[in-house]
């Protein structure tokens, strides 16, 4: 076992060079890909979530939602969640795009996607998240969606990007995050108070819409 891993090391190294070629083909595909869809917002979630489960309805209908309030939906192409979110943009007729993940075990897209795009490297579909997002929606979802979440925060309390809607959906799901947050981050010194103000939660597909137009018209003013 050690000397496999030692061989697929070497292998890494060796083809380091190559690789740098495929992220920036990753890099130049998304961008030409993404650069005319208009304004998009980007929903994560667990793609484990059943088709009869009241996230995946309540997701469906967030996408639907936004679709008519004029954004594409970006997701990441999978089942649940994603799947959900894709097929509330098609009902509605927008933009459903989906930006998928090579994985040792394969992700098949959904098939709710007009716009497919797809990523080896997991940073590069990242950037694509959110280089063409006006909001992030974070339904409950595992490591993945946790990622997500932290990183489009640190990334705003950094000043790396420009501040925009980060949204959690169910605030049931999310308040022990949150609270843990508050009691031991906090507490601790780790993050300022102003921090907890970089993400808010909703209930409903309506609060989604609700919270981006109001984010956006606090701007403009």
């Amino acid at each position: 076992m050690i000397k496999k891993n030692v061989e697929v090391a070497e292998d890494f190294k060796l083809e380091d060079p190559w690789r740098v070629f495929r992220i920036m083909s990753e890099f130049v595909d998304g961008f030409h890909e993404l650069a005319d869809i208009g304004p998009a917002v980007s929903i994560f979630g667990s793609s484990r979530t059943k088709r009869t489960k009241r996230w995946y309805k309540l997701a469906e209908r967030t996408a639907e939602l936004l679709v008519k309030e004029g954004y594409a939906v970006i997701t990441g192409a999978g089942p649940g969640i994603m799947e959900a979110s894709n097929k509330g943009a098609i009902k509605a007729k927008g933009k459903s795009i989906g930006l998928n993940i090579d994985l040792p075990f394969e992700q098949k897209p959904n098939r709710y996607i007009n716009h497919l795009i797809k990523f080896h490297y997991f940073f590069a579909r990242k950037v694509m998240f959110v280089k063409y997002a006006k909001a992030f929606v974070i339904f409950p979802g595992g490591y993945g969606t946790l990622d997500e979440f932290t990183e489009s925060i640190t990334l705003i309390q950094t000043r790396r990007m420009e501040r925009f809607p980060v949204i959690l959906f169910d605030s049931h799901h999310w308040k022990g995050l949150i609270q843990w947050f508050k009691d031991s981050v906090l507490k601790a010194d780790n993050i300022d108070p102003e921090d907890l103000e970089i993400f808010q939660m909703v209930d409903t597909p309506q609060e989604v819409i609700k919270a981006i137009r109001e984010f956006y018209s606090n701007r403009r003013r």
